[in-house]
């Protein structure tokens, strides 16, 4: 190793901390202080022109969200309450491929939906999984970075992206199910998707409660195998995209049932893990699943450029009724989409009609790249003015949320309540034994390429999660079990001391 090369900011000075976000509090929101994330992110949404960073191939359609449920007792949002229907757009997406992907890959699905509502657009981002790989955001554009090509080969590394998700062991349950038969979906249509993040809701009242949001597929789960999935990008790079605009054109329109799960502030306080760390679920059990709707795509795209390229997400858009929490990969996203798409398109991308909200906007902008509308004339450009305009409207605030504790870079991994590897294991034992033996021989597979010392970081942590998964995935990789056990007993920072690089 070189010693020289130790990090330091975009101007010389040496970073403290490369993976832990300065929150306030152990559980607590990002803070803007931390300016080498801040650097990091804008960097990052800065480095490829013009295609997306990620999700740059993708699919979209418009659709509708019909509420059939009531949970207006938590929420005041009104593309939430009983019997609104509500315009939509969705983009569909894998994640780290180019342009010109393949769409059946092994990868997460990226699902982004832009609700036009009476109040504003909102626009939920999530992926065909529940989880994800990390948790600070301080380490989105190295996750991103090890999915992408090499720089020195300029092809995608197995060996990249293992040693960077082993790395992190709390990436186990999501490699667990991008590695298990769900890695591949069939189709845009036959898989679930899910806000993924802890939002928030709060009701007329400004009473709050934390939620999550899945959407079910009402086609039926269905994937691919390997095999399968090889054959089909032989012959057709297109199949996911091909597949939706066609079922919507004979009027097959594909529909999902949308859940939310609700857990208090009070539960949040006293639950045993962290629970607004995205690499962690909430057990449907403990927090069951509340039907809410039924979202349905019943129209294509006229012009794919127009509509789905142009098309720009950013989870920082929400309505009254529906705020956010101190997840902090959320906390992040919250700055680099919207940053990263007045890169890729301009400060003025929410006038693109794709992007446009359906009621009146007066965020009083003013002038930009391809400001093509009358750019608010004559009004004051500022606020406060003594006219009266752009004052704001303090009925729709979110109540105020307490924070406590110091302000400090908190490693979760520090937290004795963290366990990265439960959730894994009880998606393992849940699974039957046809998608166990399919787990393994995609795991072997996709990691056969790699050095032996991190084939034996992944072992021991599916060993931590499931003692039969880590004997199983031990011996098809042809590795020594007994010193997957022995390596199981080191703390994780014993585990990556032994088994980093020879």
């Amino acid at each position: 190793m070189d010693e020289n090369k130790k990090l330091t900011n975009e101007v010389g000075a040496p970073v403290a901390d490369n993976e832990n976000s300065i929150t306030a509090g152990p559980r607590g929101p990002v803070v803007m202080q931390d300016v080498w994330l801040m650097e990091k992110m804008a960097h990052f949404n800065r480095e490829v022109i013009p295609e997306r960073r990620m999700h740059a191939k993708g699919w979209g359609a418009y659709g509708n969200l019909t509420v059939t449920g009531d949970i207006s007792k938590y929420t005041k949002a009104k593309v939430l309450q009983p019997g609104a229907k509500t315009d939509l757009f969705i983009r569909f997406s894998t994640v780290a491929g180019e342009r010109g992907a393949a769409d059946a890959e092994r990868d997460i699905r990226g699902v982004a939906v832009k609700f036009y509502t009476e109040e504003g657009n909102w626009d939920l981002v999530g992926n065909n999984t529940p989880t994800f790989f990390i948790r600070d955001v301080h380490n989105f554009s190295d996750l991103n970075r090890a999915v992408k090509r090499d720089p020195r080969t300029g092809m995608r590394s197995a060996q990249n992206n293992w040693d960077f998700w082993t790395l992190l062991p709390e990436s186990f349950h999501q490699r667990t199910i991008v590695m298990s038969d769900r890695g591949i979906p069939a189709s845009f249509r036959n898989m679930h998707f899910y806000g993924e993040h802890t939002f928030s809701f709060y009701n007329d009242k400004n009473e709050r409660v934390w939620c999550k949001f899945h959407f079910h597929t009402q086609q039926g789960i269905k994937n691919l195998t390997n095999e399968e999935a090889t054959a089909i990008c032989g012959k057709d790079r297109e199949s996911h995209g091909r597949d939706l605009f066609e079922a919507i054109e004979r009027g097959d329109y594909p529909k999902w049932t949308l859940y939310v799960q609700i857990m208090t502030e009070e539960q949040a306080k006293n639950h045993y893990e962290n629970p607004f760390d995205i690499t962690k679920i909430w057990r449907h059990k403990e927090f069951p699943l509340i039907e809410v709707g039924v979202l349905e795509l019943n129209r294509n795209p006229e012009n794919y450029f127009a509509e789905v390229e142009q098309s720009a997400f950013t989870p920082a858009h929400v309505v009254p009724g529906i705020g956010f929490s101190p997840d902090r990969f959320l906390q992040g996203r919250l700055f680099a989409y919207g940053d990263a798409q007045r890169y890729r398109l301009g400060v003025n991308h929410n006038h693109i009609p794709v992007n446009r909200a359906k009621c009146e906007v007066n965020e009083y902008h003013r002038d930009g790249a391809m400001r093509v509308d009358g750019n608010y004339g004559r009004l004051p450009a500022y606020s406060p003015n003594s006219d009266g305009y752009w004052s704001p409207q303090p009925d729709v605030a979110e109540p105020p949320l307490e924070l406590e504790g110091a302000m400090y870079r908190f490693d979760p991994k520090d937290d004795p309540t963290d366990d990265n590897f439960r959730a894994g294991g009880e998606l393992y034992r849940l699974m039957t034994e046809d998608k166990r033996k399919l787990l393994i021989e995609n795991t072997a597979a996709d990691i056969a390429p790699v050095t032996d010392n991190v084939k034996y970081r992944h072992a021991v942590h599916c060993y931590l999660a499931d003692a039969e998964y880590g004997e199983r995935i031990t011996a098809a990789m042809g590795l020594d079990f007994d010193k997957v056990k022995e390596l199981s007993k080191l703390d994780n920072d014993g585990l990556i001391q032994a088994t980093l690089k020879p």
